[in-house]
């Protein structure tokens, strides 16, 4: 979903989405065409033209575009629509419209985001392009979500994707970066355990800029394959760990990041109503080192931070963190700064 075909050169559309669209009814058409998306590794993405109108549609891959062998279950979309319906609820337009979802296929139908009024967070950071105003407002709305959510425990039912959860998001994240640096072994289990243990909201599981769409209403939330019911630190602390990052992507806007790094901080925490801030902002801080390290040496490392000194920059405030670990996550940005200031 993260790019515009040219719509004049499509393709017919694989028998599976055509079938899907039938029988979900969004279509009466045997002869559908459209165009593959590209941005996903998790997925195959393709925007449909109908009668009706064009629509997103994605199947899950059993086996990720990945190099290492990461492998996860097909049936993640059923969730991903479901969390874009409490998405929904919670706040009017941040995420797509779920337009169908049929399980036996493995299809999630939605509707279509137009570049023409959304842009990607990730290219606007890409370019140096970090608003202040544009992080809290991604704070503000991702803490929305885990309030409604959290105030709902009966939706917990809905979403028993633990087993998914820890496929792709804490095996190949902490377990695989632990397997390459024995001596935080132990650390790291610990914070796969600490995840699993504070069952509170409704979790996205890949808060990325990739994934957030800037549009005329707000941030729009894509991708929420991960979807799970347990700790909402992970969500804010997967999101964190991208603005530091991005320090190493477009140096010139390093202190920009960081200022979007506070400023979603603070307008998330304000919205921290289902259980005391500092307790989740200390389980955010002690994972979000975690997830730092992980993109260098765990099964996803981030594309741009290619260099050998980079990886190694990472590695060094990574290991400090995870060795004394800080209670707020500003302690964490601190550390980089100074890293960064070297």
């Amino acid at each position: 979903m993260a790019m515009t075909p040219d719509q004049t050169s499509t393709l017919p559309v694989p028998p599976a989405f055509a079938q899907a669209l039938r029988e979900l009814g969004l279509t009466d058409s045997d002869k559908l065409r459209g165009a593959p998306l590209t941005g996903g590794v998790s997925s195959d993405i393709w925007l449909i033209y109908t009668p009706r109108g064009q629509v997103c549609a994605k199947r899950a891959l059993p086996k990720l575009r990945v190099a290492a062998d990461w492998r996860a279950p097909i049936e993640r979309n059923l969730y991903e629509a479901r969390w874009m319906l409490v998405a929904a609820a919670a706040l009017a337009g941040s995420a797509p419209r779920v337009l169908g979802q049929h399980p036996g296929l493995g299809v999630l139908v939605m509707s279509y985001q137009s570049p023409a009024e959304h842009s990607l967070w990730k290219e606007r950071l890409r370019h140096g392009e970090a608003d202040v105003t544009t992080a809290r407002a991604v704070g503000r709305a991702l803490a929305m979500i885990h309030a409604h959510s959290a105030a709902r425990a009966e939706l917990a039912g809905s979403f028993d994707s633990d087993a998914i959860f820890f496929d792709i998001r804490l095996e190949p994240y902490l377990l695989a970066t632990a397997r390459r640096h024995p001596d935080l072994a132990a650390r790291l289990e610990e914070l796969v355990a600490q995840t699993q243990s504070h069952k509170l909201a409704l979790v996205h599981g890949d808060v990325s800029p990739k994934n957030i769409l800037l549009g005329p209403a707000g941030p729009v939330f894509l991708d929420a394959e991960c979807a799970w019911w347990g700790d909402p630190a992970f969500d804010i602390a997967f999101c964190l760990n991208h603005l530091l990052l991005k320090c190493l992507w477009t140096p010139r806007a390093s202190d920009d990041f960081l200022h979007c790094f506070g400023a979603l901080t603070e307008a998330y925490l304000a919205g921290v109503d289902w259980e005391p801030r500092a307790a989740l902002e200390g389980r955010a801080a002690a994972l979000l080192p975690g997830l730092f390290l992980a993109r260098v040496d765990g099964k996803s490392p981030v594309e741009y931070v290619s260099a050998e000194a980079q990886r190694e920059s990472v590695r060094r405030v990574a290991r400090k963190l995870l060795a004394n670990p800080a209670s707020r996550v500003d302690e964490i940005s601190a550390t980089w700064r100074e890293e960064l200031q070297r």
